[in-house]
């Protein structure tokens, strides 16, 4: 009997209730996994249904869609001679079942998921139930359409392990993973040699190596090999799952993926030596697999007669170990959302984007991110005719082949710049000499005909007419007109993505993109239905810090240097009247605190789960060495902010998910949007706490 074993596990770019071509991309893979004499191939989760259904796994109709594609790859003669986990879901006893099913032309078990993730923006126990009964094995029996092709009533369901001739095979789903009671622990002490995870892991600023440690860590306690699958790109929601399958044994990575990647099909391969796993063991875990029954109940096996290994395996290499070079915040910014952008231009039946660009940070960063698409899709034609053929079908011509990003950017991305009588100059040529160098088919528009026709019509109605601030207005009428020059940039934004490409005589419309930062949406500061209003915003889950950084590798990576005046200016809005030809009118200053400030707060107030007293107490020393403690209660300048504007959340745009304090509405930050924004009980706190400190001169002083 051999030793050595190839296995397979892979990224897929599965779309929700696609289940023709998530059928497709399974088969390939597993097409793929075999040509590299792999004979176990693992695939992510709900990889036949896709993951993002959401309350469309309440439908029967999901449920028979998915054995029907189960059924398809039990026919096809692909799924010889090779083990595939495959994941669905069933419902069984009552019970709704995220589960996997090893299957050989055959099903050999059906293993449940047994922990939830139920944190963030996953939801799994609103539509599935875990499997509680540890190390409980019961019969399922199957439905007559996968009957009718194995010849089997039932297979084994529950907590056990898939045993062939030469190893032993154990499965984690997803979040089990990062559970502090992990299967893999207990199955690794039952002399489990082969774990495996298949996930639906979502891309997150400085994750990867989170998720990279918890698989070496798996592995290095008690020895082992652990196989990741993990779904790719935009499954029809806010998020990006970001691939990064890989191999790991006894503690080293030996094979992975790439983490962004524009392929609909990724499939890792490596051959490894199931004697090391029991060299590592015979030293290490040699008293820890002993166990009483008392202490360790046994994993339920179910035995296949079906071996991974050779018996002429001698000369066979191995994959080696190799270092995992993580990607920087500023290039997880420029790849993430550029492939969820293409995923979801492609997928949507549209020709491209529009950007509203203000020569600001925020709509920059967003038209970087466009330019970075076309980057990677310029790459990608060269060795992927599925990438080619999407192009051609988004730009209409069948003889198409992009040659540099520049071009390809002209013929999907225009930009706009919207002008006012409170525009400036510098910030209209800002946007101009980006959209050059980008290559996006950039318009000039003036707004002052909309706005004052609208004004006129409030005139004729109430007889009156409002003022800015600086012309003696009060601050109603200041926030009123602004509010109307950004909410006409929203409407001829629409008007412009709808009819640009039919006023040049070309086909289909335009996805309008947003750019409101992370920061803004905390605080509320964008006007509800303005410019910031769009179909998709590639940045919303970003923090304003994190978009300079990236600005600032973009003008070396890309070469842009229209980007230096860019990160140069003072962030504004630009809604009030110029002074002496000059911006009046900051964001920092509107908002009453710096952006970095901001990303501070925000961090407390979600990750962190401080209301404004705990928030005030931990600043007090974090910004001791910056302000006093009187200084540091504009938290409750903030508070007041996030609760008079939280109701914008409710109808801000659909934003790619990239931060951990992100205050999206959706399924991720659920808060009420209508507050007491007087907040007075926790306000008292605050201000008793500082006329203590105030008084003693010790910020360490006791709490109320």
């Amino acid at each position: 009997m051999g030793r050595k074993v190839t296995v397979a596990t892979c990224s897929l770019n599965q779309w929700s209730l696609d289940f023709e071509g998530n059928y497709e991309r399974i088969l390939k893979s597993i097409e793929i996994a075999k040509t590299h004499q792999a004979k176990y191939r693992l695939g992510p989760e709900l990889e036949i249904c896709g993951y993002g259904c959401a309350d469309h796994f309440y439908e029967s109709d999901t449920l028979l869609h998915s054995f029907q594609v189960l059924r398809k790859l039990l026919e096809s003669p692909v799924t010889q001679d090779i083990i595939c986990d495959v994941g669905m879901w069933v419902s069984y006893r009552l019970l709704s079942v995220n589960m996997f099913l090893p299957s050989c032309r055959k099903i050999l078990l059906i293993r449940p998921k047994m922990l939830m993730a139920n944190q963030g923006i996953y939801r799994e126990l609103r539509w599935f139930s875990p499997w509680n009964l540890q190390r409980n094995v019961e019969e399922y029996f199957l439905p007559r359409i996968i009957q009718e092709v194995t010849g089997q009533d039932t297979v084994p369901f529950g907590d056990c392990v898939l045993s062939t001739k030469d190893t032993c095979i154990g499965t984690e789903i997803c979040a089990e993973l990062w559970n502090p009671r992990s299967p893999h622990v207990n199955m690794g002490l039952d002399g489990v040699e082969i774990f495996t995870n298949s996930s639906a892991s979502h891309h997150e600023l400085r994750k990867a190596n989170q998720r990279v440690d918890l698989i070496k860590s798996a592995t290095t306690k008690s020895g082992g090999i652990y196989l990741y699958a993990n779904q790719r790109g935009c499954d029809g929601d806010r998020v990006y799952y970001d691939g990064c399958a890989m191999v790991a044994i006894n503690g080293d990575v030996v094979a992975r993926g790439a983490q962004f990647s524009l392929g609909d099909v990724e499939v890792v391969t490596a051959t490894v030596d199931l004697e090391d796993v029991r060299s590592f063991r015979g030293e290490l875990c040699q008293p820890l697999l002993f166990l009483s029954a008392s202490e360790h109940k046994p994993c339920r096996r179910v035995r296949v007669d079906f071996s991974l290994s050779a018996c002429d395996d001698v000369y066979l290499p191995t994959h080696q170990p190799i270092i995992w070079n993580f990607h920087t915040p500023e290039e997880e910014i420029s790849l993430g959302p550029a492939c969820w952008l293409w995923d979801y231009l492609r997928r949507s039946g549209q020709t491209g984007f529009l950007l509203p660009l203000s020569g600001g940070v925020d709509s920059s960063s967003t038209a970087c991110i466009v330019h970075s698409m076309c980057v990677l899709l310029c790459q990608a034609v060269k060795d992927n005719t599925q990438v080619l053929s999407d192009i051609r079908r988004v730009v209409g011509d069948d003889s198409y082949c992009p040659q540099e990003a520049r071009e390809l950017c002209g013929r999907i991305f225009t930009t706009c710049y919207m002008a006012s009588e409170n525009s400036s100059s510098e910030t209209q040529n800002r946007a101009k000499d980006l959209a050059c160098q980008i290559g996006s088919t950039h318009l000039n528009i003036n707004i002052d005909m909309a706005v004052k026709g609208i004004l006129g019509i409030f005139t004729m109605v109430t007889g009156m007419c409002p003022r800015f601030r600086v012309n003696g207005g009060s601050h109603r009428e200041n926030l009123a007109l602004q509010n109307i020059q950004a909410r006409v940039r929203m409407v001829l934004a629409y008007l412009f993505a709808q009819l640009s490409l039919w006023a040049s005589g070309r086909p289909g419309g335009l996805l309008v993109l947003g750019s409101a930062n992370v920061d803004e949406s905390l605080t509320g500061y964008f006007t509800k239905y303005d410019c910031s209003s769009a179909d998709i915003n590639p940045i919303g889950g970003i923090s304003k810090t994190d978009l300079k950084s990236f600005l600032l590798y973009c003008t070396e990576r890309f070469q842009l240097t229209a980007l230096t005046r860019i990160l140069a200016s003072p962030p504004t809005a630009e809604l009030e009247p110029l002074t002496d030809g000059q911006v009046s009118q900051t964001d920092e200053a509107d908002m009453g605190m710096t952006y970095s400030e901001l990303s501070m707060i925000g961090r407390l107030r979600k990750i962190s789960k401080c209301g404004p007293f705990s928030m005030f107490c931990k600043l007090i020393h974090i910004w001791k060495d910056l302000l006093s403690p009187m200084e540091v209660s504009k938290v409750k300048h903030f508070f007041r902010m996030y609760s008079v504007n939280r109701h914008k959340m409710t109808t801000v745009t659909p934003s790619y998910h990239a931060e951990g304090y992100s205050p999206d509405d959706n399924r991720f930050d659920h808060r009420p949007f209508l507050y007491n924004t007087l907040w007075t009980w926790q306000f008292r706190c605050i201000d008793n706490q500082v006329e203590i400190i105030a008084h003693t001169g010790n910020r360490t002083a006791p709490l109320l």
